[in-house]
């Protein structure tokens, strides 16, 4: 084929190819600056774009799961806050039952002790009914506390669950609950406060010990559960951004060698269109 030719101009063909390459990659540059991602959706790399849209899943799971979490660490709070001031009481009731094994004391002192004790478990039960948080309560099913029952919380993005058992207040206030006759009986009070199996009161501050060991236990595994999810998440999202994530300093500098280029080959083009002209010099 003549390359002296009006109908075929090849130098002007391949400037425009050359052209058309350069100005593809300079959209490409232009849309991963402009997006920061160097796979930001399947067009740029299917099997890529696909392992991060799955990361990216686990991720808002993860998300969701220590939202869940964080509200059963509040529930765990609130419950290991109200054993503790049960505790607490328990052992000034515990005080007061001592003085009340006491067979010296009579008439009324001993109608004082009597109120103290009273108005002592009066304030466990008020701790128990006070237990809950966000409408969810571990412990109480004290004359119908609302939103009593045991919890299965997600722990993780597989969908997981921890489970975390109730603390039954009624049968422990049903327990401790003496009546102001046994009250008034040195030996029977006494009884209640002993070693023996029937020590009613010692019993019910044994469940209270356990009962606080699980709650705490619970505690502690929450928090741990947290601390572990967002340690993922942090994996998840550095692994993520060295898979999909565009080099901003690289991509620069390649957008100015490709806007050079991109005017060089408009240039090119441009004498490459003028080429005939020179033929018209051979009619003169």
């Amino acid at each position: 084929m003549s390359l002296n030719s009006v109908n075929t101009n090849i130098g002007a063909s391949i400037a425009l190819q050359s052209l058309n390459v350069t100005s593809s990659a300079l959209q490409a540059t232009q849309k991963r600056i402009s997006t920061g991602y160097r796979v930001a959706d399947a067009t740029d790399d299917g099997a890529a774009y696909a392992v991060a849209q799955r990361v990216r899943s686990d991720v808002g799971a993860l998300t969701s799961a220590n939202q869940q979490l964080g509200n059963v660490q509040g529930l765990l709070s609130t419950t290991n806050s109200a054993l503790n001031n049960v505790s607490n009481t328990m052992n000034s009731a515990r005080d007061v039952l001592v003085k009340l094994a006491d067979s010296n004391i009579q008439g009324t002192q001993r109608d004082q002790y009597v109120q103290q004790f009273q108005s002592l478990v009066s304030n466990i039960k008020s701790f128990f009914q006070d237990a809950a948080y966000n409408g969810k309560s571990l412990i109480g099913n004290i004359g119908g506390a609302s939103g009593f029952g045991s919890v299965a919380v997600v722990r993780n993005e597989a969908g997981a669950t921890y489970g975390i058992a109730t603390f039954s207040g009624s049968a422990f206030m049903a327990s401790i609950s003496f009546t102001s006759t046994t009250l008034k009986g040195a030996a029977s009070v006494a009884a209640l406060i002993g070693t023996a199996a029937g020590a009613t009161f010692m019993n019910q501050l044994t469940s209270l010990g356990t009962a606080m060991n699980t709650y705490g236990a619970a505690a502690k595994y929450v928090s741990n559960q947290v601390s572990y999810n967002s340690d993922k998440i942090d994996a998840l999202n550095t692994g993520l951004g060295a898979l999909i994530d565009a080099d901003l300093a690289k991509e620069s500098a390649q957008l100015q060698s490709l806007q050079i280029r991109q005017q060089l080959g408009t240039q090119s083009l441009s004498i490459a269109n003028q080429a005939p002209q020179s033929l018209l010099s051979l009619f003169k």
